[in-house]
């Protein structure tokens, strides 16, 4: 039988970041959403309670931890409730470390890791998502050929976070055996990262589009070497997505919970008349499923079981659940739902975009 009981330890890691996410990230959110910008305060705090080095060996400069995607789940989801942009930008370096981790080779690692594990946010990311209304994960029309010995990788790509301070980004593109991922370092010839994206939600975290014409890798750039699969990094990252999704959502429903216990209309609080209690419940319905769909997916990763159907069930049901939590807290608030001055349409801007945040985030 499945026990999703979170062990002590992850209890602790839970707490730590519920703490940081209510007393640091909300706080800062709704002006770093209006100003476009994450505070490096907010980011220095976070990288100090070891979002990225915690799992990276000693040897290299790490904490040691083991990763697992249950904690993983378990923290992105704090942090998201806190704010989605500003768990973004936090989460952005384990684009590449936790790739690294898990198919990179020895001189990979020991190359990069150490670079992300010092005392000083250094930001990677991932380029994934590409332009195109027939996006497909399955089937990235970024391509990566062999010559001489090096990878070609020419393609398009869009919603890469922090893609203009990044001291690395792990390109992801179909070769010649299927789905892979390169490192390519900052300033490499032939990357072009264009102007920050204006995105409806998300605002205060930077993406940007990036061009790839004729790029050219060594060989030893391949993370996780010929013929094998990278389906393990996609699907944790599409239980990452889920874990987000449940904090954006969880946030949403409590600030309309809290609202609606305190409105009243007619002598009573609105949290007693039917339409809204019945709305409230169905909000906690949805944000329970997503949450045990979520914890399940992760589980199966942690256990090395295959999590492909899991974490894809996962992803398209967080899609529709996230926006209409955030959609129905919105309501519950009437017109003051609308209105800046209350977070819940922040939150419904952001929920909009998971049918897109496709590898923004990884467990």
């Amino acid at each position: 039988m499945v026990n999703f009981k979170p062990t002590d330890e992850q209890e602790l890691v839970r707490q730590t970041m519920a703490s940081f996410a209510r007393e640091v990230i909300r706080p800062a959110a709704r002006e770093a959403d209006e100003k476009n910008e994450v505070p490096e305060a907010v980011v220095q705090r976070g990288w100090e309670l070891g979002l990225v080095q915690s799992a990276i060996p000693e040897a290299l400069g790490g904490y040691g931890d083991s990763r697992s995607a249950v904690t993983g789940a378990l923290l992105l989801e704090e942090l998201a409730y806190g704010d989605l942009s500003l768990a973004l930008h936090l989460l952005a370096p384990r684009l590449v470390t936790i790739p690294l981790l898990v198919f990179g080779t020895d001189e990979q690692r020991k190359t990069w890791l150490p670079r992300f594990a010092g005392d000083q946010f250094v930001a990677g990311t991932a380029a994934f998502v590409e332009p195109r209304w027939d996006f497909d994960p399955a089937a990235l029309a970024t391509r990566a050929e062999q010559r001489g010995g090096d990878w070609i990788l020419t393609g398009e790509k869009c919603l890469v976070p922090l893609a203009a301070e990044a001291e690395a980004m792990l390109v992801y593109a179909t070769a010649p055996d299927g789905l892979a991922a390169f490192l390519v370092e900052r300033g490499a010839a032939g990357v072009t990262v264009g102007e920050r994206e204006k995105n409806m939600g998300i605002k205060a975290l930077a993406t940007h589009p990036v061009r790839l014409e004729g790029v050219r890798v060594p060989a030893a750039a391949r993370v996780g070497g010929a013929g094998v699969s990278l389906q393990p990094l996609l699907d944790a990252a599409r239980v990452a997505t889920g874990a987000l999704a449940v904090g954006v959502a969880r946030a949403a429903f409590e600030y309309a919970r809290d609202y609606a216990k305190e409105r009243r209309a007619f002598g009573v609080a609105i949290a007693q008349k039917q339409a809204i209690a019945f709305k409230l419940a169905n909000m906690a319905i949805e944000i329970d499923s997503m949450r045990l769909l979520t914890w399940d997916a992760a589980w199966r990763l942690d256990s090395g079981h295959a999590a492909t159907r899991e974490a894809a069930l996962l992803k398209q049901y967080v899609n529709q659940s996230a926006l209409s939590v955030t959609d129905d807290a919105v309501q519950v608030l009437g017109g003051h739902g609308y209105i800046r001055e209350h977070f819940v349409e922040l939150w419904l801007r952001n929920a909009r975009g998971f049918s897109t945040f496709d590898g923004l985030a990884i467990v």
